[in-house]
């Protein structure tokens, strides 16, 4: 569960800001990357790296022998849609919207991961994500269709509004690769929305639905993104009434209609 205090006490501090700057710019980047950007101890950069995981703003997990951080948008998304946007005027949003999405065309994006707590079971969760019945509710609302079974087919079919708009019958594919219902679902995901997106090929998503003692649900969403910049500014896009949100906004989304009953 997000905590509104400990991302408002995370985001306080001007070095904890400097750390999400430096992994938005570059994803996956180890203590000592970290380090050397912002010119402090090891030490310290873990005490601030602590605070910022404790407000959920960065995940990390291991690869080898080293710790990778990553920036996790979802909690700065929620706090976002509560205090900030309906406070803001439409032109104002929009030209910040315009300088995020020209910073963020120009930055290097590798793996993004995402992470949400949902207060519903894990076999909710699991079948939120793999059935149509439940992926036509939330977020862009178009079925996605899985084989669960290594090698299956994976599909999402455009709803009645996105072919109105022109986009094909199916508007992304992929494979799964791996399938631990409820918990680990790894997948390849490929955009079909023009010629250039099918060029630029397959991408790999790992799904983790992991149950808490509290009765919480944490949903781990990791996008490895390597040589796929348009994909990457799609997933990675801000909410927007033409389409934008991307993950932020996808998991925000389903965490709300699993809690509530209703979408945002």
């Amino acid at each position: 569960m997000i905590d509104d205090n400990l991302v408002f006490k995370a985001l306080a501090d001007p070095t904890r800001r400097l750390l999400l700057d430096r992994l938005f710019a570059r994803d996956g980047l180890t203590l000592s990357d970290l380090q050397v950007a912002v010119e402090m101890t090891r030490f310290g950069v873990m005490k601030h790296l602590r605070l910022l995981e404790d407000a959920g703003l960065v995940v990390s997990r291991r690869a080898g022998r080293e710790k990778l951080h990553f920036l996790n948008a979802v909690p700065v998304r929620l706090i976002h849609d509560r205090w900030i946007d309906k406070y803001t005027e439409r032109p104002v949003a929009a030209l910040v919207n315009l300088k995020t999405e020209l910073e963020r065309s120009m930055s290097e994006t590798t793996v993004k991961m995402f992470e949400i707590y949902i207060k519903a079971p894990a076999e909710t969760v699991w079948a939120a994500i793999t059935t149509p019945q439940w992926t036509g509710r939330y977020g862009y609302k178009a079925l996605s269709e899985y084989d669960l079974s290594p090698g299956g087919a994976f599909v999402v079919r455009a709803n009645e509004g996105m072919r109105s708009m022109g986009l094909p019958e199916i508007i992304i594919d992929g494979e799964v690769i791996e399938a631990e219902p409820p918990h680990r679902l790894v997948q390849t995901y490929r955009f079909l929305f023009s010629e250039e997106t099918k060029v630029e090929g397959f991408t790999r998503i790992t799904w983790e639905v992991v149950p808490t003692p509290g009765g919480f649900t944490r949903l781990t969403v990791t996008h490895d993104l390597t040589g796929a910049p348009m994909a990457a500014g799609m997933v990675t896009s801000k909410f927007n009434d033409q389409g934008g949100g991307g993950w932020a906004w996808i998991l925000s989304d389903l965490k709300s209609l699993l809690e509530t009953g209703a979408n945002l």
